[in-house]
């Protein structure tokens, strides 16, 4: 898999809120791409559950670790993130522009979608056949590639959901376990 990750803001801050960013630089060296509505979500100082993650981001884009890629006005890209914003297929809900935004993409780069919200993006991966990854996944993933070990793994996984992330599982041994 050498396909660039597009991150939503959920996914991401995932890791950044429990500073443990580097295990995606380790697993996805290179092919980690913020948004810019992404980034810019990260970036509202006054909001306090998101202080401190904008200076994470900025240490990972000075190491070369991740890039913020803007969507160009007048581009199909930005029709289909306008669409998903504003005005949805009948059936369809707007979704937020993060997730948007890299959810339009991953379709136009032919990437993998990086996201949590499985409720809002599910219908959206189907249809555009997009490859999908969650927290879940990325931690197995370190797991798998000895990054982590369950312990490690579990500890992670307890402060994430301490940050009131919804991973599906209340453990970490739970997710291998199923997965």
């Amino acid at each position: 898999m050498t396909e660039p990750l597009f991150f939503d803001t959920d996914c991401i801050s995932a890791f950044l809120w429990v500073d443990n960013e580097s295990i995606l630089s380790k697993l996805f060296p290179g092919r980690i791409i913020i948004p810019k509505e992404v980034y810019s979500e990260l970036s509202h100082p006054g909001v306090n559950h998101v202080k401190g993650l904008k200076a994470q981001i900025d240490i990972m884009i000075e190491n070369k670790e991740a890039i913020v890629e803007t969507i160009m006005t007048g581009t199909d890209t930005y029709e289909l993130y306008r669409q998903l914003t504003n005005n949805p297929e009948p059936g369809h809900k707007i979704i937020g522009r993060g997730e948007a935004a890299s959810i339009a993409l991953a379709k136009e780069k032919q990437g993998i979608l990086a996201s949590n919200n499985l409720k809002d993006i599910s219908i959206y991966v189907r249809e555009y056949g997009l490859t999908h990854v969650t927290t879940g996944d990325i931690m197995k993933m370190a797991f798998d590639a000895g990054y982590i070990n369950e312990e490690q793994g579990n500890t992670i996984w307890k402060n994430m959901i301490a940050r009131r992330r919804k991973l599906g599982y209340a453990t970490f041994s739970e997710y291998l376990a199923e997965h």
